[in-house]
């Protein structure tokens, strides 16, 4: 696909994972539309588009009129969400709002506005809860363990509704733990790498809970590599498909790369899960991303040593910009 002077509308495009990808279609030269409504608790970072050649546009999905800004669009990403599995169970309404309602409205802004667009969905390996067998494929049944992953869900499904009664190609790309530059670190609501990153530069002690949990990590490079690849390859829409990354670790071996990245400097303490935390953990995850891999002819590349490595560095200069 040839992105230059293309349109592209970016929903949750000052995010983590939106900025990156406003990040690099604006480096392929297309005309870039990004949405954000900047809510509380979120990923959003203003300083995460610095650089960025793209039209800004202040506003929450759940509001803002969708339909001028899907206009002409080719590609749809659409990233925006509430990610936060507490925010979740503590505010069930409003994450419906955003994770459910709002996606019909875009939806029904894409029918009238653009209604050839590609749409690459931005999901989550949440849906599968604690599972019996790894590594996890899409077939794997859905047994969502907290209120965030039932509206995420739902979310997906109108999406893929949308493919079947409309015929629109939409990609679902199911993610698991994505870190890299631009990560919200200032707490845990995006991911555990990001607190244990702030931990690390500040010289402080990390939290590791559990521990022997096996996690699967996509650097952020290779999330926005898959999510390009959904929309340039016509052999992926309509599908929903598992991302992985690297290969599997414990979260004890993670922390103690995390150590040895940071020379030695950085130190861990182990501790039981929170109550909380421990009713909705999913326990060990890694996803089988084959189908994806055969479809896109995507691959991560970034392994984990590298990945955190090139994080941390990313931070040490910003990290006033983060917290």
């Amino acid at each position: 696909m040839d992105w230059f002077r293309r349109k592209v509308f970016v929903t949750g495009g000052a995010g983590f994972l939106g900025s990156n990808l406003c990040h690099a279609l604006a480096q392929r030269g297309a005309r870039v539309v990004a949405l954000d409504g900047f809510l509380f608790g979120g990923g959003a970072n203003p300083r995460n588009l610095d650089g960025a050649d793209i039209d800004l546009v202040r506003g929450d999905i759940r509001e803002i009129d969708l339909r001028n800004l899907c206009e002409g669009a080719s590609v749809i990403f659409n990233l925006a969400a509430q990610t936060s599995h507490m925010g979740g169970q503590a505010d069930p309404l409003a994450d419906i709002d955003i994770n459910a309602v709002a996606q019909v409205r875009l939806i029904q802004a894409a029918r009238e506005a653009a209604p050839e667009a590609i749409v690459v969905h931005a999901s989550t390996r949440q849906f599968y809860g604690r599972v019996e067998t790894l590594p996890v494929a899409e077939n794997q049944p859905v047994a969502p363990p907290d209120a965030n992953g039932v509206s995420k869900f739902a979310g997906e499904q109108y999406w893929m509704l949308e493919h079947r009664v409309r015929n629109r190609p939409v990609v679902s790309l199911r993610l698991t733990n994505c870190y890299g530059p631009r990560l919200r670190i200032r707490d845990a609501r995006q991911t555990f790498l990001g607190i244990w990153i702030r931990c690390v530069l500040e010289g402080r002690p990390f939290e590791v809970w559990g521990g022997e949990q096996l996690r699967d990590l996509t650097y952020v490079d290779d999330v926005t590599a898959a999510f390009i690849a959904a929309a340039e390859n016509p052999a992926c829409h309509g599908q929903i498909f598992n991302i992985g990354g690297a290969p599997p670790a414990s979260l004890r071996d993670l922390a103690d790369l995390v150590v040895k990245v940071s020379g030695g400097t950085a130190s861990y303490l182990t501790r039981e899960f929170p109550a909380d935390r421990a009713r909705i953990d999913i326990g060990s995850y890694h996803a089988d991303d084959t189908a994806f891999r055969a479809a896109s002819g995507w691959v991560p590349r970034t392994g984990l040593e590298e990945g955190i490595g090139r994080t941390m560095d990313w931070y040490r200069t910003r990290l006033g910009d983060y917290l």
